[in-house]
């Protein structure tokens, strides 16, 4: 099933359709103001507009982030040139109940920023927010997201945003999978990964999106 679903995606890259609707709604952060030592962030729509799209899946090493004020994945993969996935490092970022919120947000910046230092990534990629009804659930899940996206920034990282949808589609071809699915498929997808917790399998799901749908600009 997830070797299928790679396969169905692969082909969507190849006939366009992949890029068309990432052109469309892809998210990308970028910090220009890192090299002038200032903290200034700037949100750039339309990512792929950047990026000449051009055939194959990117190379390189990817984190993945999937935010949550108590319970942060994180995922390290390399995309090897001849298009397997090689498993890095992942953890979750898990946040105590006891814990004040700034305290949760500190923790999770130092434990992305951490990882960042030991893997050296090109870029990360992190899971798009859903429409949330409830205000102080949106408001945690975007403060979460924010320490996360600070570290990336920080640490000279362009970052970029896929909707849930997109990355279930990407790792198992199936945008209604569950979370169990996710982990399998990751399992199967990425080498060494073997299954990882939900939260990390969140985010090594939302490194895959990146890897299968972003192309590298060309020179």
């Amino acid at each position: 099933m997830a070797k299928n679903g790679r396969l169905l995606w692969t082909q969507k890259i190849v006939e366009g359709t992949t890029s068309k609707r990432l052109a469309n709604g892809g998210i990308v952060w970028t910090s220009e103001s890192v090299k002038a030592k200032t903290s200034k962030w700037m949100i750039r729509k339309n990512a792929a507009k950047d990026s000449a799209l051009t055939g194959g899946q990117m190379s390189g090493i990817v984190l993945g982030i999937d935010p949550s004020l108590r319970g942060t994945g994180l995922a390290v993969l390399e995309s090897m040139p001849d298009g397997t996935l090689r498993y890095i490092e992942s953890l979750t970022v898990s946040n105590h109940k006891s814990l004040s919120m700034p305290e949760c947000l500190a923790n999770i910046f130092k434990q992305t920023a951490a990882i960042i230092e030991r893997t050296h990534p090109v870029c990360a990629a992190i899971e798009q927010s859903v429409y949330v009804q409830n205000f102080k659930t949106a408001m945690i899940l975007g403060s979460s997201r924010g320490a996360a996206i600070a570290a990336a920034s920080l640490a000279g990282l362009d970052v970029y945003e896929y909707p849930p949808l997109r990355i279930k589609q990407a790792v198992i071809g199936y945008g209604r999978a569950s979370k169990e699915q996710v982990s399998r498929s990751v399992c199967d997808l990425v080498k060494g990964a073997g299954i990882l917790p939900n939260d990390e399998s969140d985010a090594a799901g939302a490194a895959i999106a990146h890897i299968y749908t972003h192309k590298i600009k060309s020179v």
